[in-house]
């Protein structure tokens, strides 16, 4: 037998899907439940790389509702993981019964299970390489922060869970819980778990964004990410088409940031490649040419110097003035309850190093030849990045020169050469993709761009959509958080915050 993860990776690759279909019946009686989903996996399986059952739908008829969970775990065809979300977690005896129950009794092939009692509570879970274990990471639900989110060793609570469950996976059967509602985090997850696969709800009812999931939690090569969608198929008019759309739809986003061609993937591979280090990147239609010059090669990301750093550059932020909260206008006359001025970055050296610092942290995992900064208020961060990086240095004007060389870019390059592009704030987009243009007509190759804040505004759905993947040292609901944890904001305000960009607090 393989191991859970190379089961999974099989059925993905058959299926040429992400999807993993939820069970979780509300219905009247144990007999509705397992008619209900009998039907759900008949209409499906052909999109549906797993199914996840939700024990609490069965449970709560007693012995019959038991009865009817096994029998629809053995109506999933062979073949394909059934994954049963029952968030175990105990002491190491009662995790071996919880175990037995599961896989044995049951017939599951992975459980979700609890990281709270330590790893002596799931080794009983993971002991078998061809059963596996979800660890709940960081969930989708919003009081999930008031544990998850707690800081240790200078990391967020789920961060530890995240590198801790990395190491229990010796057996190649342990995978995590992360939400889709907290993108940010996500990303988070999957750098300093590489390889693991993620278990992703928080699609569709709960509002999480597809496109910045697959984009932020997809490993390279185009797997390790599984998509969980429960009522928004069971309750369609038809859940088979539903099912399918969604499909096609994440496999749309897959083309877009897998590093690996789609079309490669199918039929079942034997062997299941290692997952690429370096963060994803989109593929054009276009073929790129390949530069004459070496890539940058840098050491991964340090988690740890990350959130550092990150709790660093939010005070810092406060307190410089970067950052100030009251009745302002923005340019299109829109009033803000926050206004983000890092332009004032340049009057403070050691903050401006600092945040050049943390943008490092995420340039370490790009390809480029050249760093292109935007003016203004990029351009002294971006000095300080090359700087720093000891990287090539240009930037697009915003008008071309009438005298002199007349040149629309500034600096020395040539045709070809790989652009990142370096912005302080993320809003919609639509200026990045104009900068982006003026060095793609001088013959620049450009697919990756590095901010400092992703106001969350639209931004990185712009851009992907556009065939470019937008990294963020750190989203402005992550600073708020750190704000709010630290003091720097009142309750009052991050509501207030909260409310204008149109999320509840």
């Amino acid at each position: 037998m393989g191991t859970f993860s190379e089961l999974l990776a099989a059925s993905a690759s058959a299926r040429n899907s992400l999807l993993c279909v939820g069970l979780d019946p509300r219905s009247a009686s144990a007999d509705e439940a397992r008619r209900e989903c009998f039907a759900l996996i008949d209409a499906t399986v052909g999109s549906a790389a797993a199914f996840k059952a939700n024990s609490a739908f069965f449970e709560v008829f007693g012995a019959e509702g038991m009865a009817a969970l096994r029998d629809v775990i053995a109506h999933v065809p062979r073949g394909t993981p059934l994954i049963l979300d029952a968030k175990r977690g105990d002491i190491a005896d009662s995790s071996e019964a919880y175990a037995r129950a599961a896989f044995d009794v049951l017939g599951a092939h992975c459980i979700t299970v609890s990281p709270y009692v330590g790893g002596d509570g799931i080794a009983p879970f993971i002991a078998r390489p061809e059963r596996g274990a979800f660890v709940l990471c960081k969930t989708s639900n919003p009081g999930g922060g008031d544990l998850q989110a707690l800081p240790v060793n200078g990391s967020p609570l789920f961060i530890e869970v995240a590198v801790r469950a990395a190491s229990w996976n010796t057996r190649g059967n342990v995978g995590l819980v992360v939400g889709a509602t907290y993108r940010e985090a996500l990303a988070q997850v999957r750098a300093v778990a590489p390889e693991l696969w993620i278990l992703l709800p928080g699609i569709g009812t709960q509002g999480g964004d597809l496109c910045a999931s697959v984009a932020a939690g997809l490993r390279a090569d185009g797997l390790g990410l599984l998509i969980s969608a429960s009522r928004s198929i069971a309750k369609a008019a038809d859940p088979a088409a539903e099912a399918g759309r969604l499909r096609d739809e994440i496999n749309s986003y897959r083309h877009a940031f897998a590093a690996t061609p789609i079309s490669s993937m199918a039929p079942i591979r034997e062997a299941h490649a290692p997952a690429a280090t370096t963060a994803p990147r989109p593929r054009s239609d276009l073929e790129v040419p390949k530069p004459t010059a070496s890539p940058v090669s840098q050491p991964p990301t340090n988690p740890a110097t990350v959130s550092t750093t990150i709790a660093e550059l939010a005070r810092d932020l406060v307190e410089i003035e970067c950052v100030r909260f009251g009745k302002f206008t923005m340019k299109s006359g829109r009033p803000t309850p926050i206004y983000i001025d890092l332009r004032r970055l340049v009057s403070r050296p050691t903050v401006l190093q600092r945040a050049a610092r943390a943008y490092v942290e995420v340039l370490r995992g790009l390809e480029f030849e050249r760093i292109a900064g935007i003016p203004y208020a990029a351009l002294p961060i971006a000095t300080a990045i090359a700087l720093h990086m000891d990287r090539p240095l240009i930037y697009p004007r915003r008008e071309a020169k009438e005298y002199g060389t007349r040149a629309a870019i500034e600096g020395d390059f040539k045709r070809g050469d790989r652009i990142v592009v370096i912005d302080d704030l993320a809003t919609t987009g639509e200026t990045k993709i104009e900068t982006i243009q003026k060095l793609e007509s001088a013959g620049l190759l450009v697919r990756d761009v590095v901010v400092l804040i992703d106001r969350e505004q639209g931004a990185t759905d712009t851009l992907a959509k556009a065939g470019y993947h937008m990294h963020a040292v750190v989203t402005l609901s992550t600073l708020l958080e750190a704000w709010r944890s630290s003091g720097a904001i009142t309750g009052a305000q991050y509501i207030e915050v909260n409310a204008y960009l149109g999320r509840a607090a």
